[in-house]
């Protein structure tokens, strides 16, 4: 999940306290991908963006004491106070955006260069996630996930990523079988115990990726 859904407003859980607490996301997030290429065609970076929902986005300005006088503007100031707001991730957390080259998992950055913005009702940040090395998508297909494991975040994969640096490459999303999603779901909270036990992390069966193909030089 986000960091910023590791702590939910007290109002949010509040509201969402009557429904089983691991059987269903609380917040939803847009998710858009960006993957950038250097001058030799490698993929060097990615920079993701996260839409937060509109009951989310509302409860975190007014808890946190954004835009005071409710005309959903917010002062240069307020905007400035509220850069990386979602950045502040618990040590080991993988930002809930995962990659692969072909079957083999890649390693990303702690997040860099954040941005975020207040507009039409809703929280919107950005922030770029690096490889730890430079990847070739003419050589494995390059795939990129968004979920969170603990399904506390719900993500959709909104338009079509973007391939900056690199001409003649393709991308496909891919969206989960939900029907077998639903299935593990409700075998994970047929064996869950409750109380102090931690849920599955049956997020992942929720996964939706991209797929980057680019042909050989």
């Amino acid at each position: 999940m986000a960091g910023i859904a590791r702590t939910a407003p007290l109002a949010m859980v509040l509201a969402l306290a009557a429904l089983p607490a691991a059987a269903h996301p609380h917040v939803f997030i847009d998710a858009t991908i960006e993957v950038v290429f250097g001058a030799d065609g490698q993929a060097e970076a990615l920079r993701i963006g996260w839409t937060y929902d509109d009951l989310y986005s509302l409860t975190y300005i007014t808890e946190n004491g954004y835009d005071p006088d409710f005309d959903g503007v917010l002062t240069a100031e307020e905007q400035a106070r509220l850069a990386a707001f979602d950045m502040n991730w618990d040590a080991g957390f993988p930002g809930d955006t995962y990659a692969l080259a072909g079957a083999q998992a890649l390693g990303l950055s702690p997040p860099e260069a954040p941005t975020a913005v207040y507009a039409a009702g809703k929280l919107t940040s950005t922030h770029l996630r690096r490889f730890s090395a430079p990847v070739d998508p003419a050589k494995a297909e390059l795939i990129v996930q968004v979920y969170d494991p603990s399904f506390y975040t719900a993500y959709t994969i909104a338009g079509m990523p973007v391939l900056m640096g690199r001409d003649g490459c393709t991308v496909q999303v891919f969206e989960p079988d939900r029907e077998a999603a639903d299935a593990r779901l409700q075998a994970a909270l047929e064996e869950y115990s409750g109380e102090d036990a931690e849920f599955p992390a049956i997020g992942a069966a929720y996964a939706e990726e991209a797929r980057i193909a680019c042909p050989a030089p």
